[in-house]
């Protein structure tokens, strides 16, 4: 009864307890490879970039409450994630790197707001291509005896990679494909090729670059292959495979005359030619001394046992021998060379010059500029000699100095010859260009090592010859002179020079020409000046032209113009045809009046007119240039012309003035008479005078002296401007009259 109760208070209560119960929220599991849930199993590549959405998580709550969601991480490690916790969005916000962290624990969580329910997760990061084959133990270096097989294996290399699959998988190559290695693709193994040889005295050192490159993956979306190279340093090893060898071949000694005993002729150099770790070298003759000759087994050096005097021969071909001494002592590798000894006459005397009276190193000559072509310098007596022989006494001869004036002969000598010296270029031989020409001898040696010689100065003085000709400063000479110069007045000095000295450079002047009569040239300084007697006049002759001549002493010589010019003076007043001119004046018409002044130029003839005195005043102009003269323009008729004059008289006289422009001017006066008439009483005056038709008598053939005829009819001026026409073939007289000014048509 007891237990029964306990049991409905417990049931009661649980019914209690369950109908206030509110259940926790929890994560949705959906397996492998999916992207929203609860992170189980979920995996990650390393090249995942920053920021991207990776994951979604997703839970329910029983009750429908909203839920939140939350990740965290070890304090110690990194926060790789961040969750929105609303959504569940997982962002990436750390680089993954799965060489250094290959899988990342967090703790995901989602909550009611009453309920918080926790998971451990387990993120996998998976690999990708991003690194690069590394290689380990560097640096990497060999050494090899230089006789080692083809096909030996050298030197192994090796290279990691960390990343896994294909990316961590290296192979291996060589960048050089011409090198005499090669590389086990797989193992790294280097390897002598077959056929190849090394050799340490032709290259001691080998550099071998080794590229490893990884199987290639997929990075950021992309196939990608890494690779990386290494140096392997093959130093090669030398072994005693090559024979000795001689240093400075051929080889050539000499003995001379005063060579003693003993003496060393020339040392012979051979060396192993295993560079490496080189045998010691014993000398030795092998054949052809015949005992005259011995050699220093250690230092290779040849030496005379003989005096020069005592030997055979005059060449010796030695044959030396060189053999390498193992390290033990035993005699190894050997070679041998030729070594060729002559017997020589001692070359102790240089080329030397003689003069007559022994030996001589200056000759000195005095001869004339511009010899002939050709010509021999005959007053140099010279003659070189070299007291040795055979070819010891030959030797080369050659001019030193300014080249191509002098040739010297012979050119080869052999012992002695005498020295000729001939002219080459004439024209280079010039006293005024030089008045010593210096040159130098030089005697050398041809075949002898010494290469001997010797030197002797050659100095030739000029002497000065007439072979210039006298040249003016100028091809023309201008001058100007007033024409009023006095005789013996100074014109235009002229120079010309003579280059030569002494008498042939003086220089005497003289003139010629048409128009040279009215100067004198002195005929030294070159002054020409005017005849004491000479009186210029511009206006006769304003223009003179003639010649100068510069003479030596030879009669050579050279010309020049001269061109002088007289400049005008104003030494000619006007002057009017008569002092006393009479005139007839046409009313409307003016008259002229004309000086003429006699001057040469411009302003000294240019002539200017004015009315000095006329009675009445005030009735004429006058044109100042022209010499026109015409009534003032208030009078118009003869009516008003005499009104103004007391006795009506028809006739005037003027004083007229021609002036010149010159300085100091000149004037001149002239009476000017002028009878004033209108047309019509000149037309009359003319019929009455000439009875023309119409008047009481007959016609008369004018009384008047022809001037000069104007045209094949016969065209003549009268004095009174009538003009006559007639016709020469029928002698019929035919006359107009006009008014005014007669004009001829």
């Amino acid at each position: 009864m007891r237990r029964g109760r306990w049991a409905a208070l417990a049931l009661g209560l649980l019914r209690l307890c369950l109908a206030q119960a509110n259940f926790a929220p929890h994560f949705f599991d959906n397996g492998v490879g999916s992207t929203n849930g609860n992170m189980a199993l979920f995996s990650l590549p390393e090249d995942t970039p920053v920021g991207s959405h990776v994951y979604t998580l997703n839970g329910t709550d029983p009750e429908g409450d909203p839920i939140s969601y939350h990740i965290s991480f070890d304090p110690s490690a990194r926060s790789v994630f961040s969750v929105d916790p609303t959504f569940g969005n997982i962002t990436l916000v750390e680089e993954l790197d799965r060489e250094r962290e290959d899988e990342i624990e967090a703790i995901i969580s989602i909550s009611d707001g009453l309920n918080l329910v926790a998971e451990k997760v387990v993120i996998l990061v998976t690999d990708a291509n991003d690194e690069a084959p590394r290689f380990i133990q560097e640096p990497y270096v060999a050494l090899v005896p230089e006789d080692i097989p083809a096909g030996s294996s050298i030197f192994k290399v090796h290279a990691v990679d960390r990343d896994t699959g294909s990316g961590g998988s290296v192979t291996y190559f060589l960048q050089n494909l011409h090198s005499p290695f090669a590389v086990d693709h797989h193992s790294g193994v280097l390897r002598l090729q077959a056929g190849a040889t090394l050799d340490y005295e032709r290259s001691r050192t080998h550099y071998v670059t080794v590229v490893a490159k990884d199987g290639g993956g997929r990075l950021h979306g992309a196939d990608v292959v890494f690779s990386a190279t290494t140096t392997v340093t093959v130093n090669v090893e030398d072994v005693q495979d090559t024979a000795p060898v001689f240093v400075g071949t051929p080889y050539y000694g000499y003995v001379y005359e005063d060579t003693l005993p003993g003496s060393e002729v020339l040392k012979v150099v051979a060396m192993d030619g295993d560079r490496g770790k080189p045998n010691r070298i014993l000398y030795s003759l092998a054949n052809g001394s015949d005992g005259a000759f011995e050699i220093n087994e250690t230092s290779g050096a040849i030496s005379i046992t003989q005096s020069p005097a005592q030997l055979q021969r005059e060449v010796y071909e030695l044959h030396v021998q060189v053999t390498e001494m193992s390290p033990v002592g035993s005699p190894a590798a050997q070679a041998t060379v030729p070594v060729t000894i002559r017997i020589v006459d001692l070359n102790n005397h240089p080329p030397t010059f003689y003069g007559e009276s022994g030996p001589q190193n200056r000759f000195e000559l005095s001869m004339n500029e511009h010899p002939p072509q050709g010509e021999i310098l005959r007053g140099l007596k010279i003659t070189v000699n070299d007291s040795d022989q055979g070819a010891n006494a030959k030797f080369n001869l050659q001019l030193v100095g300014p080249r191509g004036i002098f040739r010297v002969v012979p050119q080869t000598v052999l012992n002695e010859a005498q020295v000729t010296i001939i002219v080459e270029n004439s024209a280079a031989i010039d006293f005024e260009k030089s008045k010593v020409l210096t040159f130098k001898l030089l005697a050398v040696e041809v075949n002898t090592p010494e290469k001997f010689s010797s030197t002797a100065d050659v100095v030739i003085q000029l002497l000065d010859t007439n072979d210039n000709v006298p040249k003016f400063d100028s091809l023309y000479y201008v001058a100007r002179i007033p024409e009023n110069a006095p005789g013996g007045s100074s014109v235009v000095a002229v120079t010309a020079v003579d280059p030569d000295t002494g008498p042939w450079g003086e220089v005497k002047y003289s003139i010629y020409g048409t128009g040279a009569d009215l100067f004198l040239i002195h005929p030294s300084t070159g002054l020409i000046y005017t005849q004491p007697w000479a009186s210029l006049d511009a206006e006769a002759t304003a223009r003179y032209n003639f010649y100068v001549k510069a003479e030596d002493m030879e009669g050579k010589y050279s010309v020049a113009e001269v061109f002088i010019t007289l400049l005008d003076v104003n030494d000619h007043p006007p002057q009017f045809g008569k002092s006393v001119q009479k005139k007839t004046m046409v009313l409307g018409t003016p008259v002229k009046i004309e000086a003429i002044d006699e001057d040469a130029e411009e302003p000294n003839n240019l002539v200017d007119y004015s009315i000095t005195h006329a009675e009445p005043a005030n009735v004429f102009d006058i044109n100042a240039h022209t010499g026109e003269i015409w009534l003032k323009n208030s009078i118009r008729s003869l009516d008003a012309l005499h009104n103004i004059t007391p006795g009506r008289d028809c006739i005037w006289s003027l004083e007229v003035q021609a002036k010149d422009r010159g300085s100091p001017s000149f004037s001149t006066t002239a009476l000017l008479k002028i009878d004033i008439t209108d047309a019509e009483v000149r037309r009359l005056r003319y019929m009455k005078k000439s009875n023309f038709p119409g008047t009481t008598k007959p016609v008369r053939k004018p009384k008047f002296k022809p001037k000069k005829p104007h045209s094949s009819q016969g065209l003549f001026l009268h004095p009174h401007y009538e003009i006559a026409l007639f016709n020469l073939s029928n002698m019929n007289l035919y006359s107009r009259v006009f008014q005014g000014e007669a004009q001829a048509s």
